[in-house]
């Protein structure tokens, strides 16, 4: 990457520009995911791209989501959040608040948001139902009132949604797709977005944040895709945040004074997912079996600390979860037993199957991929595990007519809301088939009735009782672990609140 004009070079890698660094110390954050380059929040499900997000977007409320206060709401763009009725969500705003181009946040802004992430065509949509379903209004500039009356679904979705959704400008929706907000992020955040140059990210800070000025003037939020590049980019000083540390990397960064780390459960699940849509997998039953087949405790031990050990869908800071008791356990017995039933008797006549994981994102992808690929070929599956790098294995990991790519396929899932249904209904109904292709009456007959429960209470009941152990039956895919977030940084840099999904609140980081 070339130096442009008018940039101060730091490293080969990094840039800021001369104005950021005379006014402060650059936040410089090594990601281990690339980004798409559409920047409307609505047109990916990437993670890195959240996390800038994150920087750069507000949200009605946040939620922390620690493992011993799963509840906790902290209300930021959103005053209150009121249930007028069941179907029926009164939102109240914060005045005097700006978006980075300088229009003033209201009400039209919030509606925009609902009314565009909900429509059937955005490919992380976020909502219970597509736009016709929603009645939005604005009786004042400061307060909107979401009415799911014809969707048939209940308003209290939209509390736990409420802290997942980067709210956009009502103007730059107008724009559609193609208009603004996929050339540039342009929130109500503690940071603004500047430019992308190749794969680095430019943010300032936003002096008019209606929270307070950051006292960090820049952030360089750069991909960098090799683990160990990462790690020694902290320990020489060029990094000041590097993310998705190896259990190792771990260990060797603990003695070092100069270095703090952070460790928390998250919301992201990692799975093994079966396509549903082709053989064998199209058949419950070979999915059961494969299950039985992997000893999920062995994964732990590879993982070390970066694996939390769960036994559900969902992760353990999730809205109703639960550890499932039919949730699939080893037991290479019931694996054959399984296959035999299935019309493979010690898996004969299964096909060649292939197991597709990347490498230098999540950790230790390839060596727990080994131990999986192992212990399934010990019970007559023919599986070969084929490792790519992040770019190949993001083309191959959705499902599509006739069945993607690969036979099962690694892939975790995080979304930065209590809300389960952004998992589960994602994932498992009919309507959103995205890697599993799973086309299964039963599972939508589940997913609808606890979607439209009339309260959380029996919406929670629903979900543990029903819902989940008839997945834990169908297994369209295996949920292996609770990934812990874990982080390191300059331990200079102090004040950043890391959220379960990876995302920050650097609107208080300093550096001494």
């Amino acid at each position: 990457m070339g130096a442009g004009a008018g940039l101060l070079r730091i490293n080969p890698d990094f840039f800021i520009s001369p104005a950021a660094a005379q006014a402060g110390k650059t936040l410089v954050f090594l990601s281990a995911e690339n980004i798409t380059g559409n920047w409307d929040p609505t047109a990916h499900t990437t993670l890195s791209q959240g996390n800038i997000q994150g920087f750069t977007m507000g949200y009605l409320t946040r939620t922390p989501m620690r493992v011993e206060k799963p509840d906790e709401v902290i209300y930021e763009l959103a005053t209150s959040l009121k249930l007028l009725e069941p179907t029926k969500l009164e939102i109240k705003l914060r005045p005097g608040v700006k978006f980075h181009d300088g229009k003033d946040f209201k009400a039209e802004d919030v509606k925009a948001t609902f009314e565009y992430g909900s429509r059937p065509d955005r490919p992380a949509q976020w909502y219970p139902g597509p736009t016709e379903t929603l009645t939005i209004t604005t009786p004042d500039d400061y307060t909107v009132i979401v009415d799911t009356a014809k969707g048939g679904y209940p308003a209290h979705l939209f509390m736990f949604l409420a802290a997942y959704l980067p709210i956009m400008s009502a103007t730059d929706i107008a724009g559609g797709p193609k208009g603004p907000l996929s050339q540039r992020l342009n929130g109500t955040g503690p940071f603004k977005f500047v430019e992308q140059r190749g794969n680095d990210t430019v943010m300032a800070a936003n002096p008019n944040y209606f929270l307070g000025a950051p006292k960090i003037a820049s952030i360089s939020f750069n991909f960098v895709g090799d683990s160990t590049t990462r790690m020694l980019s902290l320990m020489n000083g060029q990094a000041s945040i590097v993310e998705r540390l190896e259990p190792e990397q771990v260990a060797t960064l603990a003695g070092n004074s100069k270095i703090a780390i952070n460790k928390v459960v998250s919301v992201e699940n990692k799975y093994l997912w079966f396509r549903c849509s082709k053989p064998p997998f199209d058949n419950p039953l070979v999915r059961q079996a494969a299950c039985h087949a992997i000893d999920r405790e062995q994964i732990l031990e590879v993982l070390g600390d970066a694996g939390y050990p769960s036994s559900n869908f969902v992760s353990p800071v999730k809205f109703a979860y639960l550890d499932l008791p039919n949730y699939p356990a080893y037991d290479p017995k019931k694996c054959q037993e399984l296959l035999a039933k299935a019309g493979f008797p010690g898996g004969k006549g299964l096909p060649p199957l292939e197991y597709l994981t990347s490498t230098g994102f999540y950790p230790k992808t390839k060596e727990y991929g080994e131990v999986i690929t192992a212990m399934l070929q010990e019970q007559g599956f023919p599986v070969t595990l084929s490792v790519l790098e992040i770019a190949a294995w993001n083309e191959r990991l959705y499902d599509r007519p006739g069945g993607g790519p690969g036979h099962m396929v690694d892939c975790g899932w995080s979304t930065g809301s209590p809300e389960p249904d952004l998992v589960l209904r994602t994932h498992f109904h009919s309507s959103s088939k995205r890697i599993t292709g799973l086309v299964d009456p039963d599972v939508d007959a589940t997913l609808d009735k606890e979607r439209s429960a009339a309260s959380l209470d029996e919406r929670k009941k629903i979900l543990q009782s029903e819902t989940m152990p008839l997945l834990a039956d169908k297994v369209p895919a295996l949920s292996l672990f609770t990934s812990v977030m874990i982080h390191a940084m300059d331990k200079s840099l102090t004040g950043m609140f890391i959220y379960p999904d990876g995302s920050m609140d650097g609107s208080k980081g300093v550096f001494a």
